[in-house]
């Protein structure tokens, strides 16, 4: 599928879709029609904040506005001084920060304690801000392959790690928000890769403030988008990124590589209804192709309430 077909299929029936903010997702129990009893699960698409166009803020939030994007995710450096400027952007819009994208200094398994301090301190000031927004996390990798000296990979890290996730997760939620695990792909963290991993350390942790996520484009690491999710489960899934499975940019820009109904399945049987956030590149003008993406992505939402059926 070239461009041009993604773009005219993405764009049919865009003012239908735009309502499937509101789709069926599966629960237990049977109606009295013999099917699963679903609930309301709404799909809430997120933004990063180099996603919309525009050249201020402001612009980028109309412009997300009119397009029904209800999640706005900011990076986490410098986030302490922006709190107000924010709150102040978001008032009378019917957008809600989502999660924060890391931003700290240091890292949580650095052998250095000079290092491993900084990871304490500045994360400690970018949930406080977190939650400061009603943010739903703030997003963390507890080590990439480039960050060393770091603790070896054995059971005794594992144990560490935990130990001071717990820490860090109830210190996240006294502020009203929880700490997300990022797994990423072997290329970039060969620590923690599967959603599955994540979600384990997440429960080994003992604490409600500590949480996963998945990413599309991550997930290539997973043998099951469904899967991946499910292991998960809606107790530890917390935040989703998504871009084009081939080229880390807008979802559609890859073709039919680009499909994430057997994800969105999983997201709706689940009951999920935290955000789906856009961290991705662009490879042409981005008003159209950020608009294709988001008709894309509601059709394929759409596709996947097909779960609710006997």
């Amino acid at each position: 599928m070239d461009r041009r077909s993604f773009l005219k299929i993405s764009a049919i029936g865009s003012a239908a879709i735009a309502a499937t903010s509101v789709l069926p997702g599966c629960a237990s129990g049977s109606s009295k029609a013999g099917k699963k009893a679903c609930e309301v699960v709404p799909l809430n698409i997120s933004f990063q904040e180099g996603i919309a166009p525009g050249e201020t803020l402001a612009e980028k939030l109309d412009f997300m506005e009119n397009l029904g994007v209800v999640g706005f995710e900011p990076g986490g450096r410098g986030l302490k001084g922006r709190v107000k400027d924010i709150q102040d952007a978001l008032k009378g819009r019917n957008i809600k920060v989502s999660a924060i994208c890391a931003g700290f200094d240091g890292f949580i398994l650095a052998e250095d304690p000079a290092v491993k301090n900084q990871f304490d301190t500045t994360m400690r000031e970018i949930i406080e801000a977190a939650g400061e927004l009603g943010s739903t996390g703030v997003i963390m990798v507890p080590a990439f392959n480039g960050q060393k000296p770091c603790l070896p990979h054995t059971m005794e890290t594992r144990d560490y790690l935990c130990e001071e996730l717990h820490k860090l997760g109830e210190f996240a939620k006294s502020c009203g928000t929880t700490v997300i695990l990022e797994p990423l792909n072997r290329g970039e963290c060969f620590y923690m890769r599967l959603v599955a991993d994540g979600a384990a350390i997440a429960r080994d942790a003992k604490s409600e403030g500590v949480k996963v996520m998945g990413d599309f484009w991550h997930m290539q690491e997973e043998t099951s988008d469904y899967g991946a999710f499910m292991s998960a489960g809606k107790q530890y899934l917390q935040h989703v990124h998504i871009a084009s499975r081939g080229n880390r940019k807008m979802p559609g820009e890859n073709g039919e590589v680009d499909n994430y109904v057997e994800g969105f399945k999983a997201l709706q049987q689940l009951g999920y209804d935290k955000y789906v956030s856009f961290e991705c590149g662009c490879g042409g003008d981005r008003a159209t192709l950020v608009t294709a993406a988001v008709n894309l992505l509601r059709a394929q939402w759409e596709e996947a309430k097909g779960c609710c059926k006997e």
